[in-house]
């Protein structure tokens, strides 16, 4: 009996099996993971959502500040309009992401919290109802199992022991056997000793054998309460994955513009404004209102007219003699000059320093002070600092002697105004000329 016994026997043979005592809470813990990972998905929605918001904020800041460049700068014409389609295109894919950023926080975020909420919930002593039924449900399986396992090693230890037992009296009847010292009677005793021990070992053998046994029959049991208690866990789990992978196909429709036909057609418009700019149209509206196409009116004799008189313009222009510099200007002159509608303010400016510098003798010098009436420019003389004032209202100057500015630039104000309500002054690019006086306010 003695050779059946093994040391190492009494060293408990743990697995990582699910069927261990106690190995089920992995599957419990999966539960409360479930929770954590929805929180987990609602912030990673909630962070994408954010550099949606912020990467509209900076198109449209973007869009705003080069708009404004462009539309302030040299270029003209159908050129313009297609530089500034780059930027409308900004303006709308600025409104797409702030659309997907309102999709991913108001039905992607929104539909997990409340799956969430409708799948998870919250005991009054903490924890989730879902994990606390899991948890019973599988030490309901397992108790019985357990308590005839913890019988079955109980009993192993104990038949262990006996082995261990018979084991040390064989030996030590052996080794008796070649002693002169040991008596008749000590040799019986060691004898009897070792007959039982025999007898202990075969009867813990007995009461091992049968546990197994009673173990080995109610495991079947054991499994089939187990894998139901699983099984619940399992479609529990599965609904979470299920929902998870539905959101997660929301979550890429909501980020794949390229599946909006509104995204597309911003690029298709884009392209139309693009490659319908045409360099020849855009040269010939500027001949036609900054070079040779222009009307002009040439000088021709005119006889005096008395009448003339009550049609000076009523920003009479007066040189330092005295004599009236008057524009009479018909109703065709207008119609050219109003056309100005792709012209910035730069090029408007352009146009008036341009005329200023026009002389009727090649060899004068603009700004001399020589022109058609013997006059000096009113505006080519060095001028005290004056008053600054800001401009309350956008104002396009209409002639030559006229400023332009925005509402909010600064300028400095040089004379006081005029019957006719108007104020000479300088910009701060030093160009001079004639505003509305009540186009501006002191600063």
């Amino acid at each position: 009996m003695s050779g059946a016994y093994d040391e190492s026997a009494i060293q408990d043979e743990t697995t990582d099996s699910f069927w261990e005592v106690g190995n089920y809470k992995r599957t419990v813990k999966r539960i409360d993971d479930g929770h954590r990972l929805c929180n987990d998905l609602m912030n990673c929605i909630q962070e994408r959502a954010k550099i949606e918001k912020a990467y509209a904020q900076q198109l449209t800041e973007w869009s705003k500040r080069w708009r404004q460049l462009v539309d302030r700068g040299p270029q003209y014409g159908s050129v313009e309009q297609a530089w500034i389609a780059v930027m409308t295109e900004a303006e709308k894919v600025s409104e797409l992401h702030q659309e997907v950023k309102n999709k991913l926080v108001n039905e992607d975020f929104e539909k997990v919290k409340n799956w969430q909420k409708d799948s998870y919930h919250k005991q009054m002593m903490g924890g989730f109802k879902e994990t606390k039924e899991a948890e019973e449900g599988f030490k309901k399986a397992q108790k019985p199992w357990a308590k005839k396992l913890k019988e079955l090693e109980a009993a192993k230890k104990a038949f262990h022991m006996a082995c261990k037992e018979e084991k040390l009296a064989s030996i030590r009847e052996s080794n008796s056997r070649g002693e002169a010292s040991v008596t008749t009677d000590q040799q019986k005793k060691l004898h009897e000793k070792v007959d039982k021990c025999k007898q202990d070992s075969q009867k813990a053998k007995e009461k091992y054998e049968k546990a197994l046994d009673e173990l080995s029959k109610c495991t079947p049991q054991y499994m089939e309460s187990m894998e139901q208690v699983f099984d619940q866990c399992q479609e529990f789990e599965e609904k979470r994955l299920s929902f998870l992978r539905e959101v997660l196909l929301d979550v890429k429709r909501h980020l794949n513009l390229t599946e909006d036909q509104s995204y597309a057609a911003v690029y298709r418009e884009l392209e139309r404004t693009i490659t319908s700019a045409s360099a020849q149209e855009d040269l010939k509206w500027f001949n036609n209102n900054h070079g040779p196409g222009m009307h002009m009116n040439w000088p021709q004799f005119e006889e005096y007219n008395p009448d003339l008189t009550h049609n000076i313009a009523k920003k009479a222009k007066k040189s330092s003699d005295g004599v009236v510099l008057t524009n009479v200007t018909t109703a065709v002159d207008y119609a050219q000059g109003g056309d100005r509608g792709s012209v910035s303010s730069y090029e408007k400016n352009q146009a008036h320093t341009a005329s200023a510098e026009w002389s009727d003798n090649d060899q004068t010098p603009p700004n001399s002070g020589n022109d058609t009436n013997g006059g000096s420019n009113p505006f080519s003389e060095d001028v005290a600092e004056g008053v600054r004032v800001r401009a309350l209202y956008d104002y396009e100057g209409q002639e030559q002697d006229e400023l332009t500015f925005r509402a909010g630039d600064e300028l400095t104000k040089l004379e006081e105004e005029d019957e006719q309500g108007w104020c000479k002054g300088r910009l701060d690019s030093g160009q001079l000329g004639l505003y509305p006086a009540n186009y501006v306010e002191p600063i």
